[in-house]
């Protein structure tokens, strides 16, 4: 299963007010997101029953159900928004737009692999963001090093040097960027806004390129069209809806 742990602020401290970090509220945010309301409900567990009938609902869309609560952090109030999503995440747009004014910082985590991906936005520009913790990008992609070696990232090229676990690493640095602690007690005691994000919709494209080179280093390389792809499809479509003809042993030849 996979999460998201998505932490929202308003303006950052250069606003010389720390009020001024509770600025998004938990509605504002599922605005942001598209999403449509879905009532609100106390703690973890009601949000999880949700993503399991919107999952078992519409099993291969790229919908999902997202969770906001009003959380304290770092000169304020956050909003926290938490996801069980299969992998899709906070899109890139939402995180823009919601750190225009401040910041956002997210965490994702793929239980069935060890992936955990780390974003730090900040005034609607991506900071930093990261798989592996030496293989960083962003803006300013070194910016937090300081604080990741404090906690105990390995940033040795080889992977050989001390490591805590890395799930555990990467919330720990959310935590460092936010204020926002999490805890079993804060996400079964808060109340939560639902909402149900929407698929996005699919890209108009008009072919698509296969390109692969063997271990020989032979190449195939070949450019199919919509055209092509959507007549194929349909001859497909044709064969499979076809009669099946049972011609039986006094049945004349065709």
């Amino acid at each position: 299963m996979n999460r998201s742990i998505d932490q929202h602020a308003g303006p950052l401290p250069s606003a010389a007010n720390g009020r001024a970090l509770r600025g998004i509220a938990s509605s504002d945010v599922l605005r942001v997101m598209g999403a449509e309301p879905q009532g609100t409900s106390t703690g973890v567990d009601a949000l999880i029953e949700r993503y399991m009938d919107q999952r078992d609902a519409t099993y291969w869309d790229d919908s999902f159900i997202a969770g906001t609560c009003t959380v304290p952090g770092t000169d304020g109030d956050w909003t926290l928004v938490l996801q069980f999503d299969g992998g899709v995440g906070m899109r890139p747009r939402f995180l823009e737009a919601l750190s225009a004014a401040g910041r956002a910082v997210t965490h994702s985590s793929n239980g069935g692999a060890p992936i955990d991906l780390f974003h730090w936005y900040e005034a609607g520009k991506l900071r930093t963001s990261f798989e592996w913790p030496i293989d960083r990008y962003g803006s300013t992609p070194d910016e937090p090093v300081p604080l990741m070696r404090e906690i105990g990232f390995d940033l040795t090229e080889d992977g050989t040097g001390p490591s805590t676990d890395t799930n555990t690493a990467v919330l720990a640095l959310a935590e460092r960027l936010t204020g926002v602690r999490l805890t079993e007690e804060l996400l079964k005691d808060a109340e939560y806004h639902f909402g149900h994000v929407p698929e996005e919709p699919a890209e108009e494209w008009t072919k698509f390129v296969i390109d692969i080179t063997d271990a020989h280093g032979e190449r195939f390389y070949k450019e199919v069209t919509r055209e092509e792809v959507e007549a194929a499809s349909a001859r497909a479509r044709a064969e499979a809806e076809a009669p099946i003809v049972i011609l039986g042993t006094s049945s004349p030849a065709p």
